[in-house]
């Protein structure tokens, strides 16, 4: 008896009433009314749960203060009207580090006139190897020291071949300005080997690490090297050939991706419409953190660029060089990335409040229409009654 009446006095707190069901009255209205609250409802949820289910990445930014890292440049760029043996890659920055005719981690992919790949295999190569320019065998002594033509030193005494001529040439700082009177080169057939790759193209891609300090690397025709400190290129061995720099840049970034970074160079097609251009890239870098969830930190970049082209003349000189230029500066701002979870109370609320929000106005517009349809009808009456 105790406990009946405790029950009896808990239901004076009960906040939803129920009425018997003889004094319900149901509508068709209320029925599609229902149907299109309970759709409404669910597309509202989905989209809530999607949004809970999606990770919150919050920005800062602060000083880089960041030292003695590298900066690893992802490069896939496609020149279609440039020969894989005619182009050299090279990088330098502020701090006086220069790579020359860079190899490592470099790869080229020969393609013929329709842009197809001549080989399967990517390889490294010079300047004039891998032409299918057949050159009568000649027998030569294995023992044999052939001249450097004047550029012999401590290292290197012996030439015997073109590509042993051109390195100590450029370890000289000199260009080979007529292969054809060099006897290696003759005996090689150099020059028809050039000649033989003028209408292929090149796929060139990998990656390079550079100091993380300003500089710039570039892609351009003839073997690089250094003569008095100066970066030339031997031209004058290209026997005067011209360039078209029509280039298409399938991805460059500067680091490893994170989710959702744009590089706003991936794409980008490049038609010249003219030879012996120079195109110039201007990059601002943004060093930059990413945070997962899991607590993985990647160490990243992002960038922005503007452009600039030019055309310049057949040899190395004032106006400049054909080919196509990086120029990068690092911002002193890095930006931070966190992931982070949304929080599940958040997403409770949200979800009381769409189901609560739609049953309170579909109440109502139900209540609405049913007294509407009740006072019309009753007016439909009297006017017949009258």
């Amino acid at each position: 008896m105790q406990f009946s009446g405790l029950f009896e006095k808990l239901k004076r707190f009960d906040a939803y009433p129920k009425t018997l069901e003889d004094f319900r009255i149901k509508t068709y209205g209320g029925a599609a009314l229902t149907i299109i609250s309970g759709v409404l409802m669910f597309v509202l949820f989905m989209s809530e749960l999607n949004f809970y289910l999606t990770l919150d990445v919050q920005q800062e930014l602060f000083v880089d203060i960041s030292r003695g890292q590298k900066i690893k440049i992802n490069i896939d760029i496609v020149f279609p009207k440039m020969a894989c043996g005619f182009i050299s890659l090279d990088a330098m920055d502020v701090s006086g580090e220069s790579q020359i005719d860079i190899d490592a981690h470099i790869l080229k992919m020969r393609l013929g006139p329709d842009g197809s790949p001549i080989s399967d295999t990517p390889e490294v190569q010079a300047i004039g190897e891998g032409s299918k320019v057949e050159i009568a065998p000649t027998t030569l002594d294995p023992n044999r020291c052939e001249s450097c033509y004047g550029a012999e030193n401590a290292e290197q005494s012996c030439c015997n071949s073109c590509e042993d001529v051109r390195e100590a040439y450029r370890k000289k700082g000199w260009a080979l300005q007529d292969p054809d009177s060099i006897e290696q080169c003759k005996r090689e057939g150099w020059s028809e080997k050039l000649e033989a790759q003028k209408n292929e193209g090149c796929k060139l891609f990998g990656y390079l690490e550079v100091n993380k300090v300003a500089g710039n690397f570039h892609i351009a025709p003839g073997k690089s090297f250094q003569q008095k400190h100066v970066h030339v290129h031997d031209m004058q061995s290209l026997s005067g050939a011209k360039f078209n720099v029509t280039h298409r840049i399938n991805h460059l970034s500067f680091g490893i991706d994170y989710p959702g970074i744009i590089n706003p160079l991936d794409g980008l097609y490049q038609e010249v419409d003219q030879l012996q251009l120079m195109y110039q890239y201007f990059i601002k870098v943004v060093p930059t953190t990413y945070t997962k969830v899991n607590g993985e930190h990647l160490y990243t970049n992002q960038f922005s660029v503007t452009k600039h082209s030019k055309s310049v003349g057949g040899f190395l000189g004032e106006s400049g060089l054909p080919g196509v230029f990086f120029s990068y500066e690092l911002s002193p701002i890095m930006v931070k990335y966190t992931e982070k979870q949304r929080s599940f109370l958040h997403f409770l609320t949200e979800v009381c409040a769409i189901v609560g929000g739609i049953f309170t106005v579909a109440s109502l517009l139900d209540s609405f229409l049913y007294h509407s349809s009740r006072v019309i009808a009753r007016k439909i009456e009297l006017g017949k009654a009258s």
